[in-house]
């Protein structure tokens, strides 16, 4: 398995692992990049026209093996994620230079197969490269509870805690604010 940015030339990879729903609900991993009515609106292929036109920055990693990807996580400059100001689990100050990690998506061929925490590290080194000085996510916590793929694309608690992130803050009974300098 490697890692490979999200460009114009792994676009096709995106579009593959996404299928006709483009991820869940059109949504394209556009959700925190959308205030919420452009984003409704947008629902299927605005939502992936909405992103398609933000190739040039960084936006996520693709783990790809055998030329298909497995699975894929958004991780950018805080500033780019407008919807974080109103989320609850993301509320509050953060230090300069910090990057987020707000959505996973693991093809279902993939699942326990160790892809999300591959990409968290990769996103990780991602951020680091290219001037991150933190990069924090907004995990649930599962509190040991088996829970579906629909209630976990934030990641878990022990899985960005297991990677180094240190707890910020509890944010309401299953959510967290967690932060790793890089």
């Amino acid at each position: 398995m490697k890692a490979v940015e999200l460009t114009a030339d792994t676009w096709p990879l995106l579009v593959d692992l996404f299928g006709p729903n483009g991820a869940v609900t059109g949504c394209w991993c556009t959700f925190f990049l959308r205030d919420r009515a452009d984003w409704r609106a947008g629902q299927g292929d605005g939502n992936r026209d909405f992103l398609h036109s933000r190739l040039g920055d960084p936006l996520g990693v693709l783990a790809v093996e055998d030329e298909a990807a497995l699975g894929w996580v958004a991780v950018a400059p805080r500033p780019y994620y407008p919807r974080l100001a109103t989320m609850k689990a993301a509320a509050g100050d953060y230090p300069a230079d910090t990057w987020s990690v707000t959505c996973f998506f693991i093809h279902r061929t993939a699942r326990r197969r160790g892809v999300a925490k591959f990409l968290l590290e990769e996103a990780v080194l991602f951020a680091a490269e290219r001037g991150a000085k933190h990069v924090e996510g907004y995990p649930v916590d599962t509190g040991g509870a088996k829970k579906g793929s629909g209630d976990l694309y934030h990641g878990t608690l022990a899985m960005f805690l297991d990677a180094g992130f240190g707890l910020v803050e509890r944010k309401g009974t299953n959510r967290a604010l967690v932060r790793r300098a890089v």
